[in-house]
């Protein structure tokens, strides 16, 4: 194997589905996903058609679901705007059934299209951006970027677009600067606004520019709205010893989308001759669940964020459709579990200060179990058990992640979806370096193991067990 292999394109098939498929393959597959997904639109858009690929019927959410099927029973998908949330209910399932869930987010940090977004400035085009969520601000100087997201048009309809490489955030150089090596301070407005060409703004109109790239003959004045970000352009790439290093944007989080997707693809193409031990989806009695939530950057509070409606909706119309009164419902989330999967610290071989002194994760030596004692994270005694079983199935080593006492902890949709649900939820994912960067770093293995383990957690013969009843509890 070279020391580095670059990875692009577009997945035009979904690929086979094998939930221990080797690295190698399973990096291939990823990274042509990270490159066909420059936005959460993108991302859930590629998700849905590897789906469809596979047999799961799109759902509208205006419509009704299930009038001409049996129960609900089978494999669907909702998309709602940059959010999807795919499932796979087996025949054996029933209105207490519970759930197994995965959840993550399709979005990252970067920047986002301001309103009036053409300006020029002493002779430059720029593009008017505001700060989305937390980037590691000059990890995107000097890259060259794109804009990538959706446009609505005067009839409602939403426009998929992206540019390609198209501008760029100039630094400053080093002779107009030189303390810059000391101490690089960015000012949030006047330093990070890109160019993307020469002139004054009579032949620039960024939104009439997005408008032609959706085609259609469509002009910047049929564009009424629009969400358009920026992502590095740059290629997926595995490089370093014997190319077990990986690169590229936005691995937090599609790292754990494309893991739960891979997953959810494996166990619901699984039947009678499923491979030993691990059962037949027509075995399973509970629901599989891909939820893949927006706006996690900005603290999920949207219709289509982790704080929202969106998971509670659809496993309501789920319930309904299996028969479920309200009681059962809440029965089911009793017994369900969610993993709430986002990427993870590995510890950074420059800065091991600020790590934990004994618990301090790898790179390729597993996915992270994710814990915290102020519930930042959602993993507690149950939820270590039930990690430590689907690894122990699915043959994947793993290891512990705690702060560092002095340094604050994020968060993740684990505690969100705990409080609004109910549900039992356990925090994992992929252990990285540069973790906000334009460009992040994962080990090969890492990636892998974590949907090998979620498929564990999918599958019908999971001797992941929900918590004992309180009676059964000895003190």
């Amino acid at each position: 194997m070279s020391s580095a292999r670059w990875l692009t394109g577009r997945m035009d098939a979904a690929p086979e589905p094998s939930g221990h498929a080797d690295p190698s393959g399973y990096i291939d597959d990823f990274a042509r996903f990270i490159s066909a997904s420059p936005s959460s639109y993108h991302a859930a858009a590629e998700a849905g058609r590897q789906l469809e690929r596979a047999g799961f019927t799109r759902l509208v959410e205006t419509e009704p679901w299930f009038g001409d099927q049996d129960g609900s029973a089978g494999r669907f998908f909702v998309i709602r705007d940059g959010a999807i949330v795919a499932w796979f209910t087996p025949e054996g399932a029933g209105p207490s059934s519970p759930f197994r869930i995965l959840g993550a987010h399709t979005d990252s940090p970067g920047f986002k299209l301001k309103p009036k977004p053409t300006t020029a400035s002493n002779g430059w085009l720029q593009a008017g951006v505001e700060i989305y969520g937390g980037p590691l601000l000059n990890s995107w100087l000097d890259r060259e970027l794109e804009l990538a997201g959706r446009l609505v048009t005067r009839d409602g309809r939403e426009h998929l677009v992206r540019t390609g490489p198209f501008l760029r955030i100039p630094q400053l150089a080093i002779h107009l600067d030189r303390d810059a090596n000391s101490g690089l301070t960015l000012d949030r407005q006047r330093h990070t606004n890109p160019v993307f060409g020469v002139g004054d703004l009579s032949r620039a109109d960024l939104v009439g520019h997005l408008a032609a790239l959706a085609g259609e003959g469509l002009a910047g004045d049929d564009v009424l709205g629009y969400d358009i970000l920026t992502a590095d352009t740059a290629a997926p790439a595995r490089f370093g010893l014997g190319g077990e290093l990986f690169a590229a944007g936005r691995m937090d989080n599609l790292s754990s989308v494309y893991a739960g997707l891979r997953a959810l693809l494996d166990v619901a193409a699984t039947g009678p001759d499923a491979p030993a031990g691990r059962g037949s989806a027509s075995s399973a009695t509970h629901t599989s669940v891909l939820a893949a939530f927006d706006h996690e950057e900005l603290g999920s509070e949207s219709r289509s964020g982790a704080s929202g409606p969106l998971l509670d909706d659809i496993l309501t119309r789920i319930s309904v459709a299996l028969g479920g009164t309200g009681e059962q419902r809440l029965r089911a989330y009793a017994g369900s579990w969610c993993l709430s999967a986002d990427a993870g610290h590995s510890v950074h071989p420059n800065y091991p200060e600020k790590h934990d002194p004994v618990n301090r994760p790898v790179a390729g030596r597993g996915p992270l179990l994710k814990i915290n004692g102020n519930q930042r994270y959602a993993t507690d005694a149950h939820g270590a058990a039930l990690w430590t079983n689907a690894c122990a199935e699915a043959g994947v080593a793993y290891q512990e992640f705690v702060s560092n006492n002095t340094v604050p902890c994020g968060s993740t949709i684990g505690p969100l979806t705990a409080t609004r649900l109910g549900i039992r939820v356990v925090d994992v994912g992929v252990p990285l370096l540069s973790m906000h960067s334009a460009r992040e770093l994962a080990h090969v293995d890492d990636l892998a193991a974590l949907s090998r383990a979620v498929t564990a957690f999918f599958a019908p013969a999971s001797a992941v067990t929900p918590a004992p009843a309180a009676e059964s509890l000895k003190v």
